[in-house]
């Protein structure tokens, strides 16, 4: 079998490889760069570190190295989504879209189409359930990434090996340890890769400038202070506001007005909903797994956690509703809302949250 494997020079890809050395593979190892070196004042996601690793793995293991660009692919696509979604006021997630439209996308186009498989780092699994295969989650509940992972089809489903989705971050570390890989002891990368060292609000200021507006306590209509502009802000979000005698919380956001609307205290009622609307609901393999047109019980997860949500999801014209068992807290619009089955063992797929302020489809 001829094999793709993105390796970035992180522990979980970089252990993939012994894996499927021992399974029999040679796979051809890709590193893909995406971070914007070449634009003013950007320094790339330590790129030259990583390629020194990926290199030395391919070398201990005699596998066949390429290093890609997907630069202008992932700067057309990804980060111009990125700051077309802050402008309106959403949250967006950029490695949901990073894993659609550049690693399972453009990289498949360009390279991927000549290979029967392509194996990456991510913590999920392939289930093959009545010959068809579906995203599943992983052994490692902690680290599962299928969150990431909800807007990918059935052809990018099919074509995907997950070799660490079996194991729990614990043994991906002691098998680095155990063939002294160069990353073993490398922390877990935090961020959004393509910023390296920018800081992300001096990216959002460079391309889409700032404006001041209020700063409004929800429950008063008090006013608590000025922000520089909405789209600095996120639901949910409790640092940088700048205010004293917190904690205070950014509960909702009036786009049209450029305010932000605050409320008091560590755990503020008005931060907690029980309802989520999502909009261009995306199912992994083409078609419900339920009729929807009657509520339907199933798990989902608004964010990266751990946890997933018990509730019940309904189509009404063209958005799906969630009804939560419990309130939940910071649901923020642009991001997206991932559904998975009762047994939290199939990942069903993901559409973006939307709300009243927001152009429903």
């Amino acid at each position: 079998m001829n094999i793709a494997s993105l390796v970035s020079g992180g522990v979980d890809s970089s252990v993939t490889i012994p894996l499927l050395k021992e399974q029999g593979y040679d796979p051809t190892i890709f590193y893909i760069k995406i971070g914007m070196e070449n634009e003013t004042g950007y320094v790339d996601c330590p790129a030259e570190e990583d390629i020194d690793i990926t290199s030395y793995i391919a070398k201990k293991y005699g596998c066949k190295l390429e290093v890609v660009s997907l630069q202008e692919e992932y700067w057309d696509r990804v980060i111009d989504y990125t700051i077309q979604s802050v402008k309106k006021g959403l949250t967006p997630n950029p490695d949901v879209m990073c894993n659609k439209l550049i690693k399972f996308g453009s990289f498949e186009d360009k390279y991927g189409k000549e290979f029967d498989k392509i194996t990456t780092g991510h913590y999920a699994s392939i289930i093959e359930k009545d010959n068809v295969n579906y995203l599943g989650t992983a052994a490692d509940k902690r680290k599962d990434q299928t969150y990431f992972l909800g807007q990918i089809n059935q052809k990018q489903v099919n074509k995907l090996m997950f070799p660490i989705g079996g194991l729990i971050k614990n043994e991906v570390r002691e098998i680095a340890e155990k063939i002294k890989l160069p990353s073993a002891h490398r922390p877990d990368s935090q961020g959004i890769c393509f910023l390296g060292k920018i800081n992300y609000n001096d990216f959002i200021k460079r391309y889409i400038g700032e404006k001041k507006g209020k700063i409004i306590e929800l429950e008063t209509g008090k006013i608590l202070g000025t922000h520089n502009g909405y789209w600095f802000h996120t639901i949910g979000q409790r640092r940088g506001l700048g205010l004293s005698q917190g904690p205070w919380f950014v509960v909702k956001k009036d786009t049209n007005e450029n305010i932000i609307y605050a409320s008091h205290g560590y755990d503020p009622v008005a931060q907690y909903e029980d309802e989520i609307l999502l909009a261009d609901l995306h199912f992994i393999n083409n078609h419900p797994d339920k009729d929807y047109s009657t509520p339907q019980k199933i798990k989902f997860k608004i964010r990266h956690t751990p946890e997933f949500t018990s509730g019940t999801m309904v189509k009404e014209n063209k958005i799906y509703k969630i009804k939560s068992d419990e309130k939940i807290a910071g649901i923020a619009a642009g991001q997206f809302g991932v559904i998975y089955d009762e047994e939290e063992q199939i990942c069903l797929g993901s559409g973006v949250i939307c709300n009243d302020w927001v152009e429903k489809v």
